[in-house]
């Protein structure tokens, strides 16, 4: 059975429920503006946004109760678009989902070089417990919160969708891939102010996951935050990822690992990859960096998980921080190889690139009372500093590594200036 339906015309839910009454098919929406509250897909659904289409959600935090999900993130526990327990789901077409993020923002601060987030923003789409999910083909704009969130799903693709976030609203991740299994990503072109596509391990309600059999391939990147990234939330295991033929184009990190919680993470690749980082304002965690891979603890309870077997290869492009490898402990990194890694590093305008980044700390889940900011974004200390940034012994390097076990080079290039900037390194290697 399919629906067709015209530009503010029928309810969109009640539509989407009477197809689910005959048994499953198609909601089309015509060209033109579609403004709705929220939306819940079921089995067997699949929502069309045609060419011409747009699908506007009306921007009341409230007005979503009844979508509300298991991953509590950044104080959300609600989406414009739900679909919980489901199997053969999809969104397809050529239109837009136009998702208000400006409405969710309560002014700009010129300190850190960000918009401040409402403290409670909907997700744009959240897919739980669901399995064969395939979205496709549309574009979402100005998200107020993370884009994508799948959560324990299984058999997805997500291909030649486009997403175009403001680059100065926090937490505004691309794709979030949460403790799922089998899932690839394709042709993707994501440009937003958080990470662009990002796996982790959440821990909610319904427990612990994995997270594994992971691809994410020919991707274009454009991200503030990390470009292609793993972690910060690794309760679970993550592990059998590649991230293959990808673009990083006008980014702060471009390639990222960060265990912070329980969850081993292994068998990790990042393959021909074109890469252009920049410095960022101290906002943003890390600042030009082509690749960090932290281990760091920020739970007493819960000692961050071991990262081994990563495998960095064919990475070409230009960078203004180096490459940082940092465990809080000796084997918390182990097994790393980089090979085919050519990379010129320039000098940046703001000097951000200067101290290596270790947020977040355990300070972003129990701010002290003496710091301002905003826990698991920026905290700056009595002393005026931020909290996790270090400087790198000195001087800036063009790698810097801390506690890494089993670390292998085969045909490394990095041009750095001549003469070098002040506040650099004369060691092209620093190793601890």
């Amino acid at each position: 059975m399919d629906i067709s339906i015209e530009p503010d015309g029928a309810d969109l839910q009640q539509s989407i429920d009477s197809l689910v009454r005959a048994g499953g098919g198609t909601l089309l929406l015509q060209p033109g503006r579609h403004i709705t509250g929220p939306i819940r897909l079921f089995s067997g659904v699949t929502l069309s946004i045609g060419l011409g289409a747009t699908l506007e959600f009306v921007p009341d935090y409230e007005l979503y109760a009844g979508n509300s999900v298991s991953v509590i993130a950044e104080k959300s526990d609600r989406a414009y678009i739900v679909a919980q327990e489901a199997h053969d789901v999809a969104i397809v077409g050529d239109g837009k989902i136009l998702a208000s993020g400006a409405a969710f923002s309560t002014g700009f601060d010129q300190t850190v070089g960000t918009y401040t987030p409402s403290e409670k923003r909907p997700r744009v789409l959240v897919f739980e417990d669901c399995s064969k999910i395939r979205l496709e083909g549309f574009v979402i704009e100005d998200s107020p919160m993370w884009t994508v969130h799948l959560v324990r799903c299984r058999d997805v693709v997500v291909e030649s969708i486009t997403v175009l976030n403001n680059r100065q609203l926090p937490n505004t991740d691309g794709i979030v891939i949460d403790s799922c299994a089998k899932v690839a990503v394709r042709r993707v072109i994501i440009k937003t102010a958080d990470d662009g596509v990002c796996l982790k391990t959440s821990r909610s309600g319904k427990g612990i996951a994995r997270c594994e059999e992971v691809e994410v391939s020919d991707c274009h990147v454009e991200s503030n935050s990390c470009a292609l990234k793993i972690g910060t939330e690794s309760f679970g295991d993550i592990r059998h990822v590649a991230f293959t033929r990808c673009e990083v184009h006008d980014s702060n990190r471009a390639l990222g690992i960060f265990s912070r919680d329980g969850g081993a993470i292994e068998d990790i690749a990042f393959s021909d990859i074109d890469i252009d980082c920049h410095e960022t304002s101290d906002g943003f965690w890390g600042s030009g960096e082509p690749l960090t891979i932290t281990q760091l603890d920020r739970r007493p309870e819960t000692p961050a998980g071991v990262v081994s077997n990563v495998r960095i290869e064919n990475v070409t492009g230009n960078c203004q921080g180096p490459i940082n490898l940092f465990a809080e402990r000796s084997g918390g990194i182990t097994g790393m190889s980089l090979s085919n890694i050519k990379l010129t590093i320039e000098e940046g305008s703001l000097g951000t690139a200067r101290q290596y980044d270790l947020r977040p700390t355990s300070a972003d889940l129990s701010p002290p009372k003496d710091h301002e900011g905003r826990g698991n974004a920026w905290l700056r200390g009595a002393d005026g500093k931020i909290v996790g940034l270090v400087d790198y012994p000195a001087g800036m390097p063009a790698l810097f590594a801390h506690n890494i076990a089993g670390l292998t080079f085969e045909n490394i290039e990095i041009q750095r200036p001549e003469p070098l900037p002040n506040g650099w390194n004369t060691e092209t290697l620093c190793i601890e």
